[in-house]
């Protein structure tokens, strides 16, 4: 009895084991043909790049000719303004460039002063060696005009006259022989006064190009950056009041509706840049803020640091669209969506 228990629980065990083992694989089998399929993930590759202005003019320190010292800024207009074409941007203290254009203006007057009345006495010298020059020749006329009574004239007076005649040829020849020195050197006073005047006014001319270098204009519309220098002691836009080198940036005008953003891609990312699906810019300094673009261009050669065997590839990225939150050399981050694999 005990022995047909035990029989009949077994068999029971059994057939409710195999109804449990084919209800999973026909729920197993339904699922997998009722589910969906998932789409693919999406690959993606990041980039760490600068925003830069396709158009941008780095506007720097005059410098201005005959002086190496430091400038002085007078006037700077602010940062992020919109300027066109020919506005003032900058003016720098002109105070030193005056007082030498009121001293060369002085030296320029005297020296034409000097020439004119240099001039003066070279014309009046030469008249009257014209003068002495006429009269020693209508004496040799009248001492060959005495010549010619000889046949009627004593042996002393026809000596005389031929005496005369030879004086007269040897005065005409000294005044012709002198007069020619005498007028090469008046001419060659005359100048040397004439090239320090031309220097002068050489000099008036740089001195007002000078002046005209001090006041900035702005050579094509745009928007206004300022540079960061060193002043005080630490990195900082310029202010009015510095002291500034001749070639130091000061601003750059730029046209914020064509901007890019320059990054440098791994060389095993690379291959994907042709087929890139998109690629979204975002600002570390507007976090949550996105920006569509495009691939502009990207180097053909890889370059690598030194002693680093890492080689990337420079490329440039189009902004799509404008925004005043674009300004240059703001730290970005790109995520360029590659096409899915088919």
């Amino acid at each position: 009895m005990g022995f047909s228990a035990v029989l009949v629980l077994t068999c029971c065990l059994l057939l409710a084991s195999c109804a449990t083992q084919g209800g999973s694989v026909v729920d197993s089998a339904t699922r997998a043909a009722v589910a969906p399929d998932k789409p693919p993930a999406e690959r993606a590759v990041r980039v760490a790049g600068m925003v830069q202005a396709l158009k941008s003019v780095s506007i720097r320190v005059p410098q201005i000719s005959a002086q190496n010292g430091r400038l002085t800024l007078a006037a700077l207009i602010p940062n992020g303004s919109t300027v066109n074409q020919g506005d003032t941007i900058a003016e720098f203290d002109p105070t030193a460039v005056l007082d030498e254009e009121r001293d060369v203006k002085a030296k320029l007057g005297e020296a034409t002063y000097q020439l004119e009345e240099r001039q003066a006495k070279v014309r009046s010298d030469a008249a009257k060696r014209g003068a002495a020059l006429a009269e020693a020749e209508a004496d040799l006329a009248k001492a060959r005009i005495q010549l010619r009574k000889a046949e009627i004239l004593s042996d002393i007076d026809r000596r005389k006259n031929q005496t005369l005649a030879d004086t007269a040829i040897a005065r005409v020849a000294s005044l012709k022989k002198s007069n020619a020195l005498r007028d090469s050197e008046d001419a060659a006073a005359a100048g040397v006064l004439e090239k320090k005047r031309e220097r002068l006014d050489l000099q008036l001319n740089r001195i007002k190009a000078n002046l005209e270098k001090l006041v900035v204009k702005a050579p094509h519309s745009g928007m206004i950056a300022l540079e960061n220098t060193w002043r005080n002691g630490s990195m900082g836009p310029p202010q009015e009041g510095d002291m500034l080198s001749p070639g130091q940036p000061v601003l750059r005008i730029f046209d914020p509706g064509e901007m890019v953003v320059e990054g440098t891609v791994s060389e095993a990312d690379v291959a994907f840049l042709p087929n890139a699906a998109a690629v979204r810019v975002y600002l570390d300094a507007y976090p949550g803020v996105t920006f569509g673009a495009r691939l502009e261009s990207a180097s053909p050669v890889a370059t690598a640091g030194l002693d680093s065997p890492i080689r990337t590839f420079s490329a440039r990225f189009r902004i799509d669209g404008r925004d005043p939150r674009l300004l240059p050399d703001l730290s970005a981050s790109l995520e360029i969506v590659k096409d899915s694999p088919k």
